[in-house]
């Protein structure tokens, strides 16, 4: 049974399976402390998903603590290799993955990304645009830019054509938030 880690919803509300977010939080803090064998990383608790179940876990809160714990794990990662390799060799890293979002920020606007499909939900292609001019600053000009940023940055929904495809667009805000982590 669930330990309580967070706050529910009501019964008449969904929210996170507490079983599921306990037992990931609590795995993640035995291989974090060393306690436990597993290959936890920044992307795997990123990428963690959990059911919704009717009184469940608050969502907001439990998505937050994801966020820092994403955010722990990245920076014993960053230590780690630091130590075994130097700085230099990290940046050098950074600036590679870096170098991977470029292909999509020097595109022109509204051509970052491909067009929804027919009917489907997209993002606004001005929104997107934007996000993407801030992430430029911040590579070429040092303006400040956090993951925290690109993470909660939301764009206007569009269908069809009038919209970038979703998927992509997620896909590079998480190599974006997995870039930023790495400076943070």
């Amino acid at each position: 049974m669930s330990q309580g880690m967070f706050r529910t919803v009501s019964r008449l509300h969904s929210g996170y399976d507490p079983d599921e977010v306990d037992a990931f939080f609590d795995h993640a803090r035995q291989v974090y402390e060393g306690a436990a064998e597993g290959s936890v990383t920044g992307r795997v608790v990123r990428t963690a998903a959990f059911d919704l179940v009717r009184g469940g876990y608050v969502v907001g809160p439990v998505d937050a603590a994801l966020d820092r714990l994403e955010a722990a794990f990245v920076a014993r990662a960053r230590e780690q290799y630091v130590a075994r390799h130097g700085k230099d060799a990290w940046m050098t890293e950074l600036a590679d993955s870096a170098r991977t979002l470029y292909g999509r920020l020097n595109r022109p606007d509204g051509e970052r990304f491909a067009p929804a499909g027919r009917r489907e939900p997209a993002y606004d292609r001005d929104d997107v645009d934007d996000l993407c001019h801030r992430l430029t600053a911040y590579f070429d000009h040092g303006t400040p830019l956090t993951a925290q940023d690109v993470r909660h940055a939301t764009f206007r929904r569009r269908r069809g054509a009038a919209g970038y495809a979703e998927a992509p667009v997620d896909a590079f805000c998480r190599r974006a938030v997995e870039v930023l982590l790495g400076v943070e």
